[in-house]
Formats: structure tokens, sequence, C-alpha cells
């Protein structure tokens, strides 16, 4: 079974994911963003998620964790949390 491991950003608006992702693109660090600007708990930790397998986050986040490529930031994502920036830092097919 195919595993991911991965670290997100979580905002309430597209605007602001958007201007951390050029933030990001820029060259500031995804963990500092993430801790100074995440809604979801995960934030304190620089956003990580951990490792988990398809099906277990919502669909949105499924589909673009198990596709795209490693360590490259993606978003922003809408789910019915907010707008996330993803980023796939590890993946076992």
């Amino acid at each position: 079974m195919p595993q991911a491991a991965a670290r997100h950003i979580l905002v309430n608006d597209e605007a602001t994911c958007n201007e951390l992702k050029a933030k990001i693109e820029a060259g500031e660090d995804f963990a500092k963003l993430a801790q100074d600007h995440s809604s979801c708990p995960s934030g304190r930790n620089g956003g990580d998620l951990g490792t988990f397998g398809p099906g277990q986050m919502v669909a949105e986040f499924d589909k673009v964790v198990f596709s795209a490529p490693v360590n490259e930031v993606q978003g922003p994502v809408k789910t019915q949390f907010g707008y996330h920036l993803l980023e796939v830092t590890e993946r076992q097919d």
C-alpha cells in the first residue's frame, strides 16, 4: 500500500495561501511559515503531518499527496478546512 509523508500550511483564504507560497518560492522556510501562519495544530511542528496512506486524509488532499512530485510545494488546495500549501516530503509506492 502506498505511503506518503507530507507537511502543510492551512489558512482561511486563497490570497494568504498564495502570499505564503510566494515567500517559500523566494527562499523563506516552509516550517517557520507553518509555525507562524498555519491554523492547523500541526503548524507547531512546522506543518509536519507524519506518514499516512490513501484515504486517511480528505480526498482533495489525497489527490495531491499521491500524485505530486516529492519536495515541491503544491497549492493552494481547497478543502472544507480552508486553503492548504502541501509538500510531499517522502512517498513509497
